[in-house]
Formats: C-alpha cells, structure tokens, sequence
C-alpha cells in the first residue's frame, strides 16, 4: 500500500465519521511548496470519545494496527497522539489530537479543502500554519528538513501565506528570530 492510498482511507474514514481534521507536517507543506519523500502521514483530528473508537473500528484489524486504548488515552492528553501502522507496507499515521487552546482552536478554524494529490481533496492547515509548526519542530529538534520546506512553500505559495499572521504567532511563540532568518534567506 502506498502511502497516498492510506492517506485517501483515512480522509474517506474521517469524512464518513464527521470528523474534523486537517493533515499538516510534510504532507501540507508538500501541498503549498515542493513535495518531499516523508515517512509517515501527519493528521490532526477533533474527535469526540465515540468517533475515536469508531475511527479504531474502521481500520481492519487483519490489515492495521490500531490501538483503541492508545487512541482513547490520546484524547485525554495534552499533545495527544495514536498510530495506525499498515505493517505490510510500513507506512503509517500519526493521528494527533487537536489542541484546545487559542492557537489549535484557530488553526483547525482556518483549515481548507485542498488537491491533496490527483483525484483526492482533503482538509489541510493553512500555509501559514503549517509555517508555523514548521518553525516549532524547527526549534525543539533543528532539523534543516523544516527550514526547507517552509522556503519551498513561501516560493511556491508565498501570495497565499498571510505573513502578518505569521509575524504575530511567531512573536507569541518566540520563533521570531528563526522566521527573521528565513525571510533573510529567500530574500524577502
């Protein structure tokens, strides 16, 4: 299975449960820039108790590894997240629980229908939010895989981002400077 066919199951589960959801990480950034081989699939869910469970359900047992009790402990944590590995593959997802603060409640407010892939839309954060996370991941592990990706999208996309919204999260979540840097670097 490759990895936009689990992708295309689970936004078809997602929909069919009324789940709010948005992908985010490398599979977003490839949308609004330039694609790039990721390892897993990054999908930030608003579940409530019952749909997480029947979310857990709908992944056949004899094809995915699902944990019921990760996914439910998920929901209860901050940060909160559970995996659905396809182990014939290797491919999986990381399902992350929406936060509720101001910043999670606005980015899943923002989301939007995009082309995901050919023949498949699907809900993602905003460029600018993914800009963002971008920048967080950025900062906790400095990897250049994230500075990366967020010049690819402020070349590709960089009419869509609202750097203004940029600016005002990156002042409040102190990654001002690393924002600075990569305006410096792309020449904005």
């Amino acid at each position: 299975m490759e990895q936009t066919d689990l992708l295309r199951i689970a936004i078809e589960m997602l929909d069919r449960l009324n789940i709010p959801y948005m992908v985010v990480g490398s599979y977003a950034s490839g949308v609004y820039g330039e694609p790039r081989l990721t390892l897993d699939i990054d999908i930030v869910i608003d579940p409530s108790a019952e749909q997480i469970v029947r979310l857990c359900e709908s992944f056949s047992p004899s094809d995915f590894y699902c944990s019921k009790e990760a996914a439910a402990a998920a929901l209860q944590q901050t940060n909160g997240q559970f995996n659905v590995i396809h182990p014939a593959s290797g491919n999986k997802i990381d399902f992350m629980i929406a936060q509720r603060d101001t910043r999670g409640r606005e980015q899943l407010g923002r989301r939007q229908k995009r082309q995901l892939f050919p023949g498949m839309q699907g809900y993602t954060a905003r460029p600018d939010d993914v800009i963002i996370s971008k920048m967080l991941y950025y900062q906790e592990g400095g990897s250049e895989k994230h500075l990366r990706d967020i010049a690819g999208m402020l070349k590709v996309s960089g009419n869509e981002i609202d750097r203004a919204y940029v600016d005002r999260w990156a002042t409040q979540l102190d990654v001002k400077e690393i924002w600075e840097a990569i305006l410096k670097r792309i020449g904005s």
